[in-house]
């Protein structure tokens, strides 16, 4: 009987340990051998260069299908009523607080900028002002965007994408029914594209990851503790202060009550890493346990396993902006706006499944000039961080279905408790 393969998350594991310790010796032995060079440059990075960009070619299909059905399937945006439009709000508010949540401080800035700054193989687009980066916000030709995503146009592409989803949703259904059929079939053809180039991804991971450490030694394993440790904390204060301020005060209940209650949704997002996966139990318990209406529960927590995607996007802005410092990519204020806007846009187009944020995150580096190689770095982590922002992901969906069903006049659970956290 054949024994069962071990699963992809464990070999890209596997694939980083042994990229990283082999990169990590050959940088004892060799130092700054020109055989050992030559072997990163030729060898080891071109296998890892083939890996990203089977990612980066579905991007921008991912992106438009993903971030145009996640708002045309809202449906008619007249007949949705003040429900649709605080879970938008409500949304789009939360998102935004977890990209700013998750900024970097200039002391940890001052740690990690200058490492690998000379290694950076792509040009930064040209530095926009803040009232540039407004204007162009609209695409005058959105094939060009599509076109030049990559030189600082990605952000244009999915407000095209946003448009064409507002406009689909205001359609009547059964007129733009073939285009999201065509859409849906986009997206599942890309989503296959993915999980094929993904099963490189153990060898890709080993590949970068040797031909970094062999270059820089310990250097990139301690920015890699900066960034894990980063990302945790951020994710912790959105789910600990963020939410519970939103809980006691918008939702009147109290966080500890709530906590309690989704214990076991949280256990299964943690354990699945897919808030897609979970939706079931979500819809459960928060009619069960927390009191949230089965009308508004269905619709919310629904529209938000896909688009109320806030560990996803505070996931990508710190990522984004880590990986700029790591490789020297001076980001003006209008470019960190930018990120800001692309992580909350991609939350939206995020799918919800393990992994489904590395496409975006790729996305997001190469627009702002980040070296792509920088995806390769902070894979191997990916799987446990994923494990944590999909939690946070869900809870943001009940804490959003619970401060709505309040608004609408429903009592919740907890909400006479007194006010302890």
């Amino acid at each position: 009987m054949p024994r069962p393969s071990l699963p992809l998350h464990t070999r890209i594991l596997i694939g980083l340990v042994i990229g990283a310790t082999a990169g990590l010796l050959a940088h004892v032995l060799a130092g700054d051998a020109p055989w050992l060079a030559w072997v990163a440059t030729n060898v080891a990075q071109p296998v890892g260069q083939i890996f990203l960009r089977l990612i980066l070619m579905a991007v921008i299909p991912l992106i438009f299908s993903a971030l145009t059905l996640g708002v045309a399937e809202l449906g008619d945006l007249r007949k949705l009523g003040r429900i649709g439009l605080k879970t938008v709000a409500l949304t789009l508010v939360l998102s935004a607080i977890s990209v700013l949540v998750g900024g970097v401080s200039e002391a940890d800035r001052t740690r990690l900028v200058g490492v690998a700054g000379a290694t950076a193989a792509i040009q930064p687009p040209p530095s926009r002002s803040g009232m540039q980066v407004l204007v162009e916000l609209i695409p005058d030709n959105p094939i060009r965007a599509m076109a030049e995503a990559y030189r600082g146009e990605m952000l244009a592409v999915m407000v095209f994408a946003l448009f064409v989803g507002i406009a689909m949703a205001m359609c009547e259904r059964q007129r733009v029914e073939p285009l999201m059929a065509v859409l849906r079939s986009v997206y599942e053809v890309v989503m296959t594209i993915i999980g094929l180039a993904m099963k490189l991804a153990p060898y890709g991971v080993a590949a970068l990851l040797f031909s970094l450490t062999a270059r820089f030694g310990l250097e990139i394993v301690e920015r890699l503790g900066w960034y894990f440790f980063t990302v945790v904390a951020g994710l912790l204060l959105q789910l600990l202060v963020v939410y519970s301020l939103f809980l006691r005060f918008l939702a009147g209940t109290s966080p500890r009550v709530f906590f309690s209650r989704i214990r076991e949704v949280l256990l299964t997002a943690f354990s699945t890493s897919s808030s897609n996966v979970t939706l079931p139990v979500t819809l459960r318990v928060s009619e069960k346990q927390l009191g949230v209406p089965r009308e508004i529960g269905n619709f919310v927590l629904t529209l938000g396993s896909t688009a109320n995607q806030n560990g996803t996007a505070l996931y990508e802005g710190v990522t984004v902006l880590f990986l700029a410092q790591f490789f020297g990519v001076s980001l003006t204020l209008g470019e960190q706006v930018s990120v800001v806007l692309m992580s909350i846009l991609a939350g939206v187009g995020t799918a919800g499944v393990p992994g489904g944020s590395l496409p975006m995150v790729g996305a997001l580096l190469v627009s702002v000039g980040v070296p792509l190689e920088g995806l390769g770095i902070i894979l191997g982590l990916d799987r446990l961080l994923d494990m944590c922002r999909t939690t946070l992901n869900v809870t943001g969906d009940m804490v959003a279905a619970a401060c709505i069903a309040r608004s609408e006049g429903h009592t919740l659970a907890g909400a006479d408790a007194k006010a302890k956290t």
